[in-house]
């Protein structure tokens, strides 16, 4: 182990410890010339000594470095020192997805499928740079401070035609391997395809599809037995959504899917057809601690969600608290409306005047103008003028809406 303060090839100061893999000891350090934290991965001692194991160390290196895509964590440097190698990376804060799913158990399926498109969009980058991660697994994806999925880890990527893998052997984590590694074969893209199902299928139901006492009872049960669907260990999960699961779980890389895209599709019909959450997807995957990183967004899961998950999570329970409160709010105004306009209709009705005009005809103009006056009538200017009122009519006077002239019902 290499103690903080130590000076790595006279560039990268180490911080502490970040973990351990099965090659190498993970440092965070200072990069003392760009003035950045990095993280750097030293290969252990004795793998140093295997020529095999330095190439396939080196390969990452070479491999990552000419990858630069949102959710994929960069390398930066790789070198030569106290007698073993190193590679400077990227440095992502944030949780594994193993250890997200471990401590909260499965995830909401909008939010499972929103991280896994992420991590198929990482690898159709690599895909068509002939680059192959052959070693996808929850333990290389890291769900960083944004909420995206970031995939590391390229430690047995091959490129092209420079693998240099041994015949037979059989490289990755057993659990996430596909048949064809399993048995030693050539792979592909469809491999990562497959590793990617059972991601997916982890993240949906909690389990692994295949588990054994022995890396070698797993890969056996990864080239001969079924897998379960993955709603027999989550029921409320879509018979369609199990369907595009085993599918990319199927034996023959031939009846998966034929690329990272098709299974993007898949995935993004599937998201579409998913009901709103019944719950909050979040609370039981984040501590105060260790908070699951909100999308920014990516969810989002968002994804991203090219990062970036594309569509926003559908509303939790105080979302609908808040809308439930708006839609009251809007009743009582409503109401209160309704009331104000009613009462103001009654004065409106009160205040009008309905009165029968009296027969003037004959009379002089002052006499017309009181007998006018004695039933509420303004005495019109000149009664001399060609205008006439008939007799029988009403006239209704209202202090608003003015003067109007109706037949008298008699």
């Amino acid at each position: 182990m290499i103690e903080p303060e130590t000076i790595i090839d006279g560039r990268y100061r180490v911080i502490s410890r970040l973990g351990s893999g099965g090659m190498a000891e993970v440092y965070l350090a200072q990069d003392q010339l760009l003035g950045r934290q990095v993280a750097v991965k030293v290969l252990h001692h004795h793998f140093a000594e295997d020529q095999e194991f330095v190439e396939r160390f080196r390969r990452e290196a070479s491999s990552a470095a000419a990858l630069s895509h949102p959710n994929i964590v960069a390398i930066f440097d790789r070198g030569e020192w106290n007698g073993t190698y190193y590679i400077a990376m990227e440095y992502v804060a944030g949780r594994s997805l193993k250890s997200i799913v471990r401590e909260g158990g499965p995830l909401e399926p909008a939010m499972a499928i929103d991280i896994v498109v992420q991590i198929l969009q990482a690898a159709r980058f690599a895909h068509r740079r002939g680059v192959i991660h052959r070693d996808l697994k929850p333990h290389n994806v890291i769900m960083d401070e944004e909420g995206r999925a970031r995939v590391t880890d390229f430690g047995i990527a091959r490129a092209g035609a420079s693998d240099m893998t041994l015949t037979g052997s059989i490289m990755g984590t057993a659990q996430y391997l596909s048949p064809e590694q399993a048995q030693g074969h050539a792979v592909s893209g469809a491999s990562d395809l497959y590793s990617v199902g059972v991601i997916l299928y982890e993240l949906l139901t909690g389990a692994v599809p295949f588990e054994g006492e022995t890396a070698v009872a797993i890969a056996f049960k990864q080239v001969s037995a079924t897998p379960r669907p993955p709603s027999e260990l989550n029921p409320g999960l879509a018979p369609s959504l199990d369907a595009v699961v085993l599918r990319a779980l199927a034996k023959n890389p031939a009846e998966r899917y034929a690329d990272a895209d098709e299974l993007i599709a898949a995935l993004e019909r599937e998201r579409k057809a998913l009901p709103a959450y019944a719950g909050a997807p979040y609370d039981r995957h984040h501590t105060s601690e260790h908070p699951l990183p909100a999308r920014g967004a990516a969810g989002a899961l968002l994804l991203a969600p090219g990062g970036a998950l594309a569509e926003e999570y559908p509303p939790g329970p105080q979302d609908e608290r808040v809308r439930r409160r708006r839609r009251a709010l809007l009743w009582t105004l409503a109401a209160l409306l309704a009331v104000g306009l009613a009462a103001l209709a009654f004065v409106l009705a009160q205040s009008t005047q309905s009165v029968r005009v009296p027969d003037v005809a004959g009379q002089s103009e002052q006499a017309a103008g009181a007998t006018l006056r004695r039933v509420g009538l303004d005495p019109v200017p000149s009664l001399s003028s060609s205008i006439t009122v008939p007799v029988g009519l009403v006239i209704s006077q209202s202090p608003r809406a003015g003067s109007s002239v109706e037949r008298a019902r008699t």
